[in-house]
């Protein structure tokens, strides 16, 4: 993961957060992934990593993350690309499987999805895979140093819409 984001540090600082300079090293990944393994211990979050046949190199990573249960039965999805994986249909799979995964394992009713209006790919590929613009959200999370403003997206299970569905 540290050679993932060292390598498309680039490509994802327009739609990143900004960073202490060390946060995306090996020491602090390790430690990440094992806070990672005790979140999904909790039901908290669940983060997949893609990668490629032969397991070297990162495709792309996702997450499920704030999952909140009781009334309310969602989650919130993040992801990122490498540059050059980009446009290749990977990142659908990941998030197809993060998808299938939130609704069939986690029996959650609702993923939510934001992206920024300038990130077209982000928003083709979340309206291919039937996301619902549900709002727009002024100065929504700060982003690369600034407030950035946020497109408002959701997926709702079509399987679990009764309430009972979720005891």
């Amino acid at each position: 993961m540290a050679e993932y984001f060292a390598q498309n540090e680039a490509h994802l600082t327009p739609w990143s957060p900004k960073l202490p300079r060390h946060h995306h090293s090996v020491d602090c990944w390790r430690r990440r992934l094992e806070e990672r393994e005790r979140e999904f211990a909790r039901g908290e979050s669940v983060h997949f990593i893609g990668t490629d046949n032969e397991l070297t190199h990162v495709i792309g990573s996702c997450s499920l993350s704030n999952i909140v249960r009781g009334v309310f039965q969602a989650c919130h999805l993040g992801y990122s690309v490498a540059a050059r994986y980009q446009g290749q249909g990977y990142m659908k799979r990941i998030v197809q499987h993060a998808i299938a995964y939130a609704f069939d394992d986690l029996r959650l009713h609702r993923i939510m999805a934001n992206h920024m209006p300038s990130n077209t790919r982000s928003e083709g590929l979340l309206r291919s895979l039937n996301f619902e613009r549900e709002g727009y959200a002024k100065s929504f999370i700060c982003i690369n140093g600034k407030w950035e403003d946020h497109v408002l997206n959701s997926l709702v299970n079509p399987i679990f819409n009764n309430p009972a569905d979720h005891g």
